[in-house]
């Protein structure tokens, strides 16, 4: 192995060192409370070596929002080829989506911890367009199925999105008690049915 090579590796050994210790410290203290100087400590290096590899804490954790979409849009997009027709691709990824949700949550609060992302997030995270197109073609070929494909296929995405999203915030801050005999598990699979429901005959399925 040559020096360039021996260099590209080293570095690589610390960056990867880097975001290690960093999703290790986010796991146990949550990423609000993510700095530099206890990545540095962590990994017992200096301050500089960190800031070398990521211009600065905010960049660390654009690494983690890429890689947290990049495993979303994994998850939905299987959920979607595991179904044939557009109605059931729908429900599987929302499902996809809710589990990915309550398995990953400290991935899904860093990757909302801004709110929703933007319409420039979009271009600017490859990741985030493949996990949106999951999104959109399904529900494009709903509306086709229904003969409104002509409809605002964008708004009804971000809609999904939204009332989706919202739901998976309400349990993560506050998880309901179970209810009629069902456990808490069992009410929320209710409700996102129902949300699914709904969602689906607005689109004339």
């Amino acid at each position: 192995m040559g020096i360039v090579e021996r260099k590209e590796r080293q570095r690589k050994e610390v960056r990867d060192s880097i975001l290690e210790s960093a999703w290790k410290l986010v796991n146990e203290d949550g990423w609000q409370s993510l700095s530099i100087r206890k990545i540095a400590d962590a990994i017992e290096y200096s301050v500089p070596v960190v800031y070398d590899h990521f211009e600065n804490k905010e960049a660390i954790l654009s690494e983690f929002n890429r890689q947290g979409f990049k495993l979303l849009g994994d998850k939905v997009k299987e959920a979607k080829l595991a179904n044939t027709t557009a109605a059931t691709q729908l429900e599987a990824i929302a499902f996809a989506y809710w589990d990915f949700a309550f398995e990953h949550k400290e991935y899904y609060q860093l990757m909302y911890g801004l709110g929703m992302p933007s319409c420039e997030s979009l271009t600017k995270v490859p990741e985030l367009t493949a996990f949106i197109d999951v999104f959109h073609t399904t529900i494009a070929e709903l509306l086709k199925e229904g003969g409104a494909e002509q409809e605002n296929v964008w708004m009804k995405v971000h809609s999904f999105w939204s009332m989706l999203h919202g739901l998976v915030s309400i349990n993560l801050m506050a998880p309901p008690a179970g209810h009629m005999g069902l456990s808490a598990e069992e009410m929320n699979r209710l409700i996102l049915t129902d949300f699914i429901t709904g969602f689906l005959k607005g689109l004339g399925k």
